[in-house]
Order: structure tokens, then C-alpha cells, then sequence
């Protein structure tokens, strides 16, 4: 009897030996590939590169000092808040809102949830092609429709509009990711509540105030928690509309690393610039999982 029990016991741990032996190469493969580069961008943060890129110097602090003083970071940082926070906003009410009525749809719903998620698989830089061939002031398109609503400017060479112009550029392409990710939270809904709902004499609206969304939060979080990651460091229409301009208007602290490390060959000041990227992007993940595990709770 003993040994019948112990026997499911032992297959347990044979299985689980199994899977670690299985799982090692790919661990060990992906601690390469991320402990490196971490360590070295430690290193490369303390070093001067600018004289010889192959002899590198100790430079001690000089780079944070640098890095942590110069006005051009900091105002780097505060148009990323600007286009990460109003990309966001954006992206989760209309990500939201465009999946409410995908789950509304009685047919056709899998077809529609395919157009929807077409942006997705465009390349970044394809994307930032076509809205720079959109809005180009000769021959755009939108250029056109802006101009016919009695607006003679050109959107992406004016510091006033260029930020929401790139901002929009991603509210195109990523919408549909957050769109993706609440559809299936809706999805798992229960019938039970809004069946309640139903029998209490709520409507449409509070069903979806105080019935859906609420029972779909962490769906929701998980959508901010995916595009914040990415948000951060998204560069690639910048590069190809606005090149971080005019004045300085689009230069996120992406594209502001990118034009240290690659322009100015400043590899030091790069490695400091991407481990304060690093820092914010672990606390903002820290933060939105502290949310999750709030909502298990």
C-alpha cells in the first residue's frame, strides 16, 4: 500500500528532473543573452569611449554627471511622459471601447477582430513611412483634409502638433494589441452577473460600468503593463517622420539614447542613459504587478 503511494510520488519527481533538464539549455541561453548585456552596460556606464572606442578609459561618475546634469535629458524624459501618457490614455479607452463592440457583435465577430488587429503586423518603420507620406504638406492626404478644414499647417514640421502627430502613429499600430487583450477578458465573463443585471433592471451602460469592466480589471492592467514596457523605448516612426524634431518637439528619451550612443559615439554616457530606462521600467513594472496581485487579492 506504501509503495502504491510512493510510487505516483517518485514518477512526480522523475518528471519534474524531465523538465528541468529540458528547460536548462533554454535558461542558460537566455541568461547569456540578458546578465551580459546588464553587466556590461554597468561597466560601459563607468567608462569613456569618445577617445578609443577599443581602449576605452575609467571615467568613474563622469557620465552619470553628465548624463544626470544635461537640461536635454531631463526635457527627454518629460516629452516621454507626454507620449507615453497620452499614448496609453488613448490606446486603453479606444482599445477598450473598440472591444466592447467586437463582444456586442452577434456575427462575423473573428472576421472583424482580424481587420482590427491588421496595424499590429506592420512594421514600425512601414508605419512611419506611411503617416510621413499622409501628412507630407506637398501631396498627404490627411495634410489635405486638415487643410480643407481651414488649417494651413504642416503637422509634422510644427512643435505644436508633431508630439500628438507621433503620438497618433502609435495609437494607430497598438490599439489594437490592447483591443486583442480585452476582448479576451470580456470573453471570460460569466453570463450569471449580467443575467443579475438583467433581472435588477440595469442597463446597457451600468452593465458595462459596473459589471464588465470591473470583472475585467486585470485584463486591463495587463494591457498597460505590455505597452508601458514597449512604449518607452519605441522609436522607430520617430525616427522616420520627425527625427526626434522639429525643435526637439518628438525627442523621447529613446531617441535621445539612440543620438548619444550612435551620433555623438558616446558609448558611456549611452550605457547611463539606458540604465535609467532600465530603472523606470522596472518600477513601473513593479508597480503595475503590486496592482495585479492587489486585484487577486
Amino acid at each position: 500500500m506504501e509503495q502504491a503511494a510512493i510510487r505516483p510520488l517518485k514518477r512526480r519527481a522523475k518528471w519534474n528532473r524531465t523538465e528541468f533538464w529540458m528547460l536548462l539549455p533554454s535558461v542558460i541561453v537566455l541568461a547569456a543573452i540578458t546578465i551580459f548585456p546588464f553587466f556590461f552596460m554597468i561597466y560601459a556606464s563607468f567608462m569613456d569611449y569618445r577617445l578609443d572606442m577599443d581602449h576605452p578609459r575609467f571615467a568613474g561618475l563622469e557620465n552619470w554627471q553628465n548624463t544626470l546634469t544635461d537640461e536635454t535629458f531631463w526635457q527627454s524624459w518629460g516629452r516621454t511622459v507626454v507620449y507615453a501618457g497620452g499614448g496609453l490614455i488613448l490606446q486603453l479607452l479606444l482599445g477598450t471601447g473598440i472591444a466592447l463592440l467586437l463582444y456586442h457583435i452577434p456575427k462575423f465577430r473573428n472576421l472583424f477582430s482580424t481587420l482590427v488587429m491588421l496595424p499590429v503586423f506592420v512594421a514600425p518603420i512601414v508605419t512611419g513611412l506611411l503617416w510621413r507620406f499622409l501628412l507630407d504638406p506637398t501631396y498627404g492626404f490627411y495634410h489635405w483634409i486638415v487643410r480643407q478644414l481651414g488649417f494651413d499647417v504642416q503637422i509634422l514640421g510644427d512643435p505644436n502638433f508633431a508630439m500628438l502627430a507621433v503620438i497618433f502613429m502609435d495609437v494607430w499600430e497598438w490599439t489594437p494589441l490592447v483591443t486583442l487583450i480585452v476582448l479576451a477578458g470580456l470573453q471570460t465573463v460569466p453570463e450569471e452577473p449580467l443575467e443579475a443585471a438583467d433581472v435588477d433592471g440595469a442597463n446597457a451602460w451600468q452593465k458595462i460600468f459596473l459589471v464588465m469592466l470591473p470583472m475585467i480589471r486585470r485584463m486591463i492592467v495587463v494591457a498597460l503593463l505590455i505597452r508601458s514596457m514597449d512604449i518607452l523605448r519605441y522609436v522607430d516612426t520617430i525616427v522616420i517622420t520627425t527625427e526626434g524634431g522639429p525643435a526637439d518637439a518628438t525627442k523621447t528619451i529613446g531617441y535621445y539614447l539612440m543620438q548619444v550612443a550612435f551620433r555623438f559615439q558616446d558609448i558611456g554616457s549611452a550605457a547611463a542613459v539606458g540604465l535609467t530606462m532600465l530603472v523606470v521600467s522596472t518600477l513601473m513594472g513593479r508597480f503595475f504587478i503590486k496592482v495585479l496581485k492587489a486585484e487577486e487579492a
